[in-house]
């Protein structure tokens, strides 16, 4: 049998199960793993800035690509807990990556050494399991079950403590012969299908509400085919934006209190059956008015977690099955009854979605000194086309991004749901490029999450990671200025001051592209709406040229209101600003305004 470190065991492990790219920050209770990591080959290794930094990149390279696991690395003490947020925001939405930090020694873990935590009960609540292994002969047991946790039922994180001694000694393991586990996955039958599908046969107005389950199973080829031959229109959560392409014939929008349509809640409450795939009702989604959310409508929900059916509302059906499965025994039993002639004709309802999505827009086309936000939007809309993968995490940048950008295929809407860190997008975007280097990448930031995490950017400029990054700088902390306005303040949300080292920004305060070209990328600062397609172009350009992000800084009215609802009612949604009553007020909607 050979013979080798637990350390060498757990790289050659990661290799066996698929791992080829991994994210970290090196110290001194984890180098006998970088040791092993370097020893052991076939494992690429971005050097991050901050730890947390590393656990995001991890998110955004398991988020890209299907069947990625993104792993990040940190020693002991501070990096396991820094790591947390990134732990918190991969199973809040249901992703899974691994994250590895080191520990003291076995002997020394009641004796409060040098940055010694028990990092594994900390972990506990934001992961699917975290261990601190404590036998050298467990390491392959516990990096086996890690994966066959991660991928299993609902995806989501886990964490592997490592005391340095425990990595240290030589354990008997044999690589080649070495299998992952097999996935379990619950699985719709027959039966429940036939009985979810009853609910469809008995409805008039129909709708499937898309959930972020759909794309972990990567099963929105099967969604747009039961969409297609049932005839029914397709609501997409925020996580599940992408799993049918904005400008299909039934794609209707999405339904919420901030990141919705108007077309979307209208359609939406004019529904009478809806059919959650994959969703968890979030509150963003359905709001906290349930009864105007569910009254007038039957309900079935179909997840892979069984504890999720009823979490928020009892569903009139609910069936536990991955994504996947279900979506493929609902298209086996629809074909069958529409070769028996007993699908109902939803044409008519599909068509009145798609005159409200004609009809009920926002203006976007604003020529106002400085930039009102609704233009950097509609700029960006013309500037990147379908392929273009989004980034972005929190804020009104966000809120206004899911109102007004397209987005037509899966894993191109990367967006951290639940959690919403500040700071997470640089480091989630140059996961995600290193995931898929390919795909042409556009990250976005309020002024704020951008300043949270902004050394990540010599990470991409070190490392060659070449992406877009849209910032939108108000110098206010803007959703919580809107959430203030409620309680009559304005209180701690200012971001302006004049910079004694770039006068010409007046109140806008930091210096955005000095800082970012100090960091080794490129910037370009625009403060005429006219401007924005050039800048957006050149940004492409420069990206290609030197291989690093390029960060295009649109300079904004200091107060915007984005639309969303003050009682967090999705049928009571306030637009604070002119809406579009002719064609030219929203040139890059989906459907020209009728």
């Amino acid at each position: 049998m050979p013979r080798m470190t637990a350390a060498r065991a757990a790289v050659e492990i990661l290799k066996r199960e698929g791992v080829t790219n991994a994210f970290g920050v090196p110290g001194a209770a984890i180098n006998p793993f970088y040791k092993a990591l370097k020893e052991g080959g076939g494992i690429s290794h971005t050097l991050a800035r901050h730890v947390e930094g590393a656990s995001h990149m991890a998110e955004g390279y398991t988020r890209a690509k299907a069947g990625n696991i993104g792993v990040c690395i940190g020693t002991s003490g501070p990096a396991g807990t820094d790591m947390i947020t990134g732990l918190y925001s991969a199973i809040a939405d249901s992703i899974p990556i691994l994250c590895i930090t080191g520990q003291a020694p076995v002997s020394k873990l009641h004796k409060e050494d040098f940055q010694a935590v028990d990092i594994a009960s900390i972990a506990k609540p934001v992961t699917k399991a975290a261990t601190t292994v404590l036998e050298a002969a467990q390491v392959p047991g516990v990096f086996q079950q890690a994966f066959h946790l991660m991928r299993s039922g609902r995806p989501g994180p886990v964490l592997i403590d490592l005391p340095i001694d425990v990595q240290q000694t030589e354990i008997e393991f044999d690589p080649e012969t070495y299998e992952p586990l097999p996935v379990h996955k619950p699985r719709a039958t027959r039966a429940q299908a036939e009985k979810a599908l009853r609910f469809l046969l008995e409805s008039e107005r129909p709708l499937i509400v898309a959930g972020g389950g759909i794309i972990n199973a990567d099963a929105s080829d099967l969604l747009v085919e039961f969409a297609e031959l049932t005839g029914v229109p397709v609501i997409s959560t925020l996580m599940g934006w992408g799993t049918i392409p904005d400008d299909h014939e039934l794609s209707a929008g999405m339904v919420g209190v901030q990141t919705a349509h108007r077309y979307g809640n209208a359609t939406f409450l004019e529904s009478d059956f809806v059919l959650g795939i994959g969703n968890r009702w979030a509150n963003r989604h359905t709001g906290y008015n349930m009864d105007a959310y569910t009254q007038g409508r039957k309900f079935v929900h179909v997840d892979v977690e069984p504890t999720q059916i009823g979490k928020i509302f009892a569903p009139d059906y609910g069936i536990a099955s991955d994504a996947r499965a279900a979506l493929e025994l609902f298209i086996e039993v629809a074909k069958e009854l529409k070769a028996e002639g007993r699908l109902p004709d939803f044409a008519a309802w599909a068509a009145s979605s798609q005159e409200r999505k004609a009809t009920l827009q926002r203006r976007t086309h604003f020529d106002n000194i400085p930039i009102k936000p609704q233009r950097v939007y509609e700029e960006m809309n013309k500037a990147f086309g379908p392929e273009t993968r989004y980034v972005t995490t929190i804020g009104l940048s966000q809120i206004a991004a899911a109102q007004f950008l397209h987005v037509y295929r899966p894993r191109h809407w990367i967006n951290c749901g639940q959690a919403g860190p500040l700071g997470w997008t640089i480091p989630a975007a140059i996961g995600a490029a290193v995931a898929d280097p390919e795909t042409p990448i556009v990250a976005l930031s309020g002024d704020y999450d951008f300043q949270f995490m902004i050394e990540e950017l010599a990470v991409a400029a070190q490392h060659k990671v070449p992406y877009v990054h849209v910032l939108v700088n108000n110098a206010y902390l803007g959703l919580i200025r809107q959430a203030q306005v409620n309680l009559d303040i304005n209180f701690q949300v200012n971001l302006e001051f004049e910079n004694i080292n770039t006068p010409e920004l007046g109140v806008y305060g930091v210096d955005h592209v000095k800082v970012a070209e100090g960091l080794g990328v490129k910037a370009i600062r625009v403060t005429d709406p006219n401007e924005l397609g050039a800048a957006l172009e050149e940004a492409k350009k420069l990206a290609a040229e030197y291989q690093v992000p390029v960060v295009v800084e649109a300079i904004l009215e200091r107060v915007t209101n984005i639309a969303m609802s003050k009682t967090v009612d999705m049928s009571n949604v306030t637009e604070f600003e002119e809406l579009a009553t002719e064609p030219g007020h929203a040139p890059t909607a989906i459907r020209p305004l009728v």
